[in-house]
């Protein structure tokens, strides 16, 4: 494509900026709606200064990491929360949630269809055997497509675990909103009580009014609920027998979650979650401004800028490896944080593919924070999440679309 057929980026930067604001009202009420709930669980657990002293050691009777727990509770509605900063990523979080759960001779079935590609190997199927996937520990795993029946799928007695992913991670799928999170799950305990419901709610915490229900919901702080302030961490909330069994995972069976100490990180993940709402909203509206942007030069995105929104993962369709590469060159060029750095794609591990990633972040791997990346495959989809700001996010996603264009020349 010839890059004079595109249209002029000052037109439609002026265009995004008139349509978008209804939209960016809704999004603005979502963050109001799920602050207050933040708001009032602070003041229920009566958090106070003293609770951000420095712990060590066991970390027995550590206040500020048990009320910095219950809050997370309260703000899920779950009955019981692990909030801790040892948990170094989404994937961490997921693994130890199911190997609390699971046992050998136990099935772990995925309702939402094949799960992101950094479970390939926790699950077994990558990755050399005798690692510790699931499958080394007898653990079997089906899968069953988002929409299609599962009833049949959950009669086996030996199912143990059903298994939600709420974004779309590399497939093409649609991402579920929190109710209809919720309604599956709720319709997999009508049939198989005794199954515990797990969710992979990465990237979608605080996009909507509320969260979804499970007996695990599970997420990184470093996405949504750190607010882009959390250095590291990761959470599960749920039922308290499916917490007590992640925490016996994270320690030990006997100890759980009673040890842990909060280090120097408490303040930082109390700071975090205050302004989650805030941030998620930041970067919801980035990533509907960038589907304008990308939709008006003539590319498919998902979803539309006018779509309902329930992560903060906007994608856009390139169609070729150089202009996969263009965008993500852009994004890093419009960052705080190494914008001189040129991405390029590599091996990286847990993907089955090549990914090209850009993260001009101050958080390594901080994904709330202005970040993209894609797998090296057709149709060379780059995925764009975060934006601490509106205003920087804006200012990236002109960066990305005038690499792309100049890609095209």
């Amino acid at each position: 494509m010839n890059q004079n057929n595109f249209p002029s980026l000052e037109k439609i930067d002026r265009g995004a900026l008139s349509a978008l604001r209804e939209q960016f009202d809704k999004v603005d009420a979502v963050s109001a709606t799920v602050t207050k709930r933040v708001l009032d669980a602070f003041r229920e657990e009566r958090v106070s200064e003293s609770m951000f002293a420095i712990t060590s050691g066991y970390g027995y009777d550590d206040r500020g990491r048990d009320a910095l727990e219950r809050v997370w509770a309260h703000v899920f509605g779950a009955e019981a929360a692990l909030v801790r900063h040892t948990i170094v990523s989404g994937t961490h979080a997921i693994a130890i949630g199911l190997y609390g759960l699971l046992r050998p001779g136990d099935v772990l079935l995925s309702l939402t269809g094949k799960p992101y590609d950094t479970l390939d190997e926790v699950i077994g199927m990558s990755g050399e055997p005798g690692n510790g996937s699931l499958r080394d520990f007898g653990i079997e795993y089906r899968e069953v497509e988002l929409g299609e029946d599962f009833a049949e799928a959950l009669s086996d007695p030996h199912v143990k675990v059903a298994f939600f992913q709420r974004s779309k991670g590399y497939s093409s799928r649609r991402t579920l909103s929190a109710a209809e999170l919720t309604a599956l799950t709720r319709r997999v305990k009508e049939l198989r009580p005794d199954v515990f419901t797990v969710i992979d709610n990465c990237y979608g915490e605080f996009v909507c009014e509320t969260e979804p229900e499970a007996d695990l919901v599970i997420g990184s702080l470093i996405k949504n609920p750190g607010g882009g302030v959390a250095e590291t961490g990761g959470y599960l909330a749920g039922t308290r027998r499916a917490v007590e069994l992640a925490g016996y995972r994270l320690t030990s069976p006997g100890i759980g979650a009673e040890v842990g100490p909060g280090l120097v990180h408490t303040k930082s993940l109390f700071r975090g979650l205050f302004f989650a709402p805030h941030t998620v909203a930041q970067a919801v509206k980035t990533a509907i401004y960038a589907a304008y942007v990308f939709e008006a030069l003539g590319f498919e995105v998902e979803p539309h800028y006018s779509e309902p929104r329930y992560d903060i993962i906007q994608t856009v369709r390139l169609g070729s490896p150089d202009a996969l590469c263009a965008f993500c060159r852009g994004i890093q060029a419009g960052s705080p944080i190494d914008a001189f750095v040129t991405p390029e794609p590599w091996d990286m591990p847990g993907y089955s593919d090549q990914v090209i990633m850009a993260a001009g972040t101050f958080v390594q791997g901080g994904s709330l924070e202005l970040s993209a990346d894609g797998p090296l495959r057709p149709p060379y989809t780059a995925f764009l999440q975060g934006g601490l700001t509106f205003e920087s996010g804006r200012i990236g996603v002109l960066s990305a679309a005038r690499a792309v264009i100049e890609s095209m020349k």
